[in-house]
């Protein structure tokens, strides 16, 4: 995993402005703008996005400007535009939209998560499935798409395969009550459920009839007992 995101590694130099846009829409960590700043002397574009975007620290703002000749301070009302959560989500997406497939892959590595959840929805497989390296995913986003009915099945395999992910409940919990999980993975979980759980999958009619055989089966051996 360290070498595909080594080998995926952004090239600021060279990326396009929708990414380099998208990245800082998410206000990323100074150590990133200072790699952007550094691959982009010779992009006064770029170097115009930095100084407009709020999220730049004045020293670095000042700086740029300085390079460029430009005012430090941001265009007028740049800084302070107020967008609703669902108009900010929907710019996202439409700057996500104009990115190569190998962009997104990209982006999919090193995304926070709200660009992490517009990218699970992609139609490329590929993009989606790569959201799940993210190093900076958490377990309850992990839980959310092995809920998930519309990702592919390779997900739920990806995620059943990570020792750490197995140990969180609510993650198997995910992974058994979906009917898209694959048999080979569904079953040896069932048993892993409480008693309580095992009552409820054994009357779901979401999964299938093995499932909830499976389930019934062993209620009563542990009411048995």
């Amino acid at each position: 995993m360290e070498e595909k995101r080594l080998l995926l590694r952004i090239d600021f130099s060279t990326a396009s402005e929708s990414l380099i846009q998208v990245i800082l829409d998410e206000s990323p960590e100074p150590a990133i703008l200072e790699e952007i700043v550094e691959a982009s002397t010779n992009r006064p574009d770029i170097l115009r996005l930095l100084i407009e975007n709020p999220g730049t620290p004045e020293a670095m703002r000042k700086k740029i400007a300085d390079t460029l000749r430009l005012p430090a301070s941001p265009k007028d009302g740049a800084a302070t535009v107020r967008r609703t959560p669902e108009e900010r989500s929907q710019t996202l997406l439409q700057r996500i939209q104009k990115l190569s497939v190998s962009e997104k892959i990209q982006l999919a590595l090193r995304a926070g998560k709200e660009v992490r959840a517009l990218l699970l929805r992609d139609t490329n497989k590929e993009v989606s499935l790569t959201v799940i390296d993210n190093p900076k995913i958490t377990e309850t986003e992990i839980e959310l798409i092995a809920k998930s009915r519309s990702l592919p099945d390779e997900a739920l395999r990806k995620i059943s395969k990570k020792r750490e992910w197995m140990k969180n409940y609510n993650i198997i919990y995910a992974l058994v009550t979906n009917p898209k999980t694959p048999a080979g993975i569904s079953f040896p979980l069932v048993a892993l459920l409480k008693t309580r759980d095992l009552s409820l999958l054994a009357k779901n009619k979401n999964v299938s009839e093995g499932i909830r055989s499976l389930a019934k089966k062993l209620f009563r051996a542990r009411q048995a007992h």
